[in-house]
This record gives C-alpha cells, structure tokens and sequence, in this order.
C-alpha cells in the first residue's frame, strides 16, 4: 500500500487559493493571487527540491491540472525550469474528472466520477507515493474520506481573510505527528506531519 501526501501552500489563516500570480485563480472575487512569490528563498527551494527528489505519481484536481498541462509542456528547453518540466511531464497524473478524453497531458488518467473510490483503489496499488499539488477541493474530498497520510505544508506569514482554504468542516477527524520543521529566512515554516491514529481527549480537571 502507497501513501497519499498533500503538499500545499498555505496562510497562517488556511488559504490556499492562488499562490503562484495574480491571474492563476480569481473566483470568489480574490485579489490577493501572487502572494507566494516574495517569500521564495533559498531555503524555500531546497524544500522544494527534497519533496520532488524521491519518486511519485501526481494526484491533481481538474483546475490544477489544467494549469498545469498549460504551462509545463511548453517550457522551453533552455528554460531555467527546465528539469522539473521533465520531471511532471514524465510522472503519472491521476485526475479529479470523469471526461477520460481531455486529459491529454502525458501519462494523464482520469480518475472518474467517484474519486475517493478510484484512489482508495490506486493506494492498494504497489508504486510510489501519491503526490497532490494545489487541487484545493480535491484535497478537501481527500480529508474527509480519511486517506490522507502525510502533510506537508509550507505555512507563510500572512493573513488573508478570504479565500479557498485547505481544511473544510468535513475533514474526518485525525491526529497527526510532526516529523519535520524548519523555518526560511523569508519566515515560512515547513513541516512534515504523518496520520498517527484517532483523536486522543483529555482534560485538566482534578480527579
């Protein structure tokens, strides 16, 4: 059995929507798009690097893939982000949508229209770790059908108030251990959390 990673972007509030450019997502009326790139530093992309260096299949939701079959096939050769277009280029992408035909992109395969069936079932598989990019409302589905394994989130030092966020109400109930953090000079934190079994309770309460 593979394991299921969410890597996100996120604020210090959840949000999540838009972190690469202004254009990238819009809906809802969001103005803040972009508010990534000024927080992407070195550390920032050795982080990075760590979490593409090891082997994976993509797990993308439609809009994200979309941006994505719309920018990495066309990097140019002598393009600095050269690698990495390879790289996602290559790998098997398992898409959130039930329109088999226009997942065109290389290696693409839809996932159908019950998606937390078709990846339970790719979990059973033998292969390397499912990765997800962005696809903020299929990670949502994901947490809620429980198959989350691993999340690992780069959590910058902003408020926005309004946006698409990472956690929804219907996230199944889970706890998680911290097994990796560091912190950027720009002041983003990276960190890695495994599932670690169900919710514990207590209280402080003199017996």
């Amino acid at each position: 059995m593979r394991k299921l990673i969410v890597a996100a972007f996120i604020t210090l509030d959840g949000v999540m929507q838009a972190p690469g450019g202004p254009q990238e997502d819009t809906s809802g009326g969001f103005s803040h798009g972009g508010w990534l790139p000024p927080y992407a530093d070195e550390v920032f992309g050795q982080a990075m690097q760590a979490l593409f260096s090891q082997p994976f299949e993509l797990l993308l939701g439609r809009r994200t893939y979309d941006i994505f079959a719309g920018y990495w096939p066309q990097v140019r050769a002598d393009s600095e982000n050269r690698p990495m277009a390879d790289l996602l280029n290559g790998v098997a992408k398992h898409v959130a949508t039930h329109h088999p035909g226009s997942v065109g992109w290389h290696n693409s395969h839809a996932l159908g229209t019950d998606v937390a069936k078709a990846v339970q079932a790719l979990k059973q598989q033998d292969g390397p770790p499912l990765l997800t990019q962005g696809s903020g409302e299929l990670v949502r589905q994901l947490l809620a059908a429980g198959l989350v394994d691993e999340l690992y989130l780069l959590v910058h030092p902003l408020l926005l108030g309004r946006g698409k966020r990472l956690f929804g109400d219907d996230a199944e109930a889970a706890a998680f251990t911290l097994v990796e953090s560091a912190a950027s000079p720009s002041g983003v934190l990276i960190t890695r959390y495994q599932r670690s079994g169900a919710v514990r309770t207590g209280t402080f309460e003199e017996v």
